[in-house]
């Protein structure tokens, strides 16, 4: 008996090994708090503005910045193994401070290697107009995630700039 459990669990694990050297994808799983919370660390909680938008309330209770999220919306773009949504940080200046890839089952090799060349960088500190302006010259060798990656962005911008949240007093 303590043999064909061995076997088992001999294989299982061959198999495990195999998968992942044959480049097989696992679902990588994003905290939104986290990623908020590497912008702004106090951040308490996000509330709901409107369709797009969503209010970064710090521990102040003062709203320190805004976050839109393409994952409702953008189920139908994939990227090399399925979609890629993305979250959208801003000040409340609305001056992008983040474009962040959330849960995914893109090979993280590749997001790696978009995040060394700055793919995520290039919206950062400009304006929602000016993001909208952002031309990408190339991709290297993570062609499809990027593309997927970046039309969630565009669609996020085009939508989001309809529906700037309303400064609160």
């Amino acid at each position: 008996m303590k043999k064909i459990f061995f076997y088992i669990l001999m294989f299982a694990g061959l198999t495990a090994y195999a998968q992942q050297k044959q480049g097989r994808v696992a679902y990588h799983e994003i905290s939104n708090k986290e990623v908020v919370q590497s912008i702004y660390p106090n951040a308490e909680k996000v509330e709901k503005e409107n369709d797009f938008w969503f209010r970064i309330i710090g521990n102040s209770g003062k709203t320190i910045g805004y976050a839109m999220s393409s994952a409702p919306y953008c189920k139908d773009i994939i990227g090399y193994n399925n979609t890629t949504p993305v979250l959208i940080i801003t000040d409340t200046k609305m001056i992008i401070r983040k474009i962040a890839l959330l849960s995914h089952w893109e090979t993280l090799s590749y997001i790696t290697k978009l995040e060394k060349k700055g793919f995520f960088d290039l919206w950062n500190n400009k304006t929602i107009k000016e993001a909208q302006k952002v031309e990408i010259d190339g991709y290297t060798g993570a062609t499809l995630t990027a593309k997927a990656v970046e039309k969630n962005v565009r669609f996020l911008l085009e939508n989001g700039i309809r529906v700037m949240p309303k400064k609160k007093k």
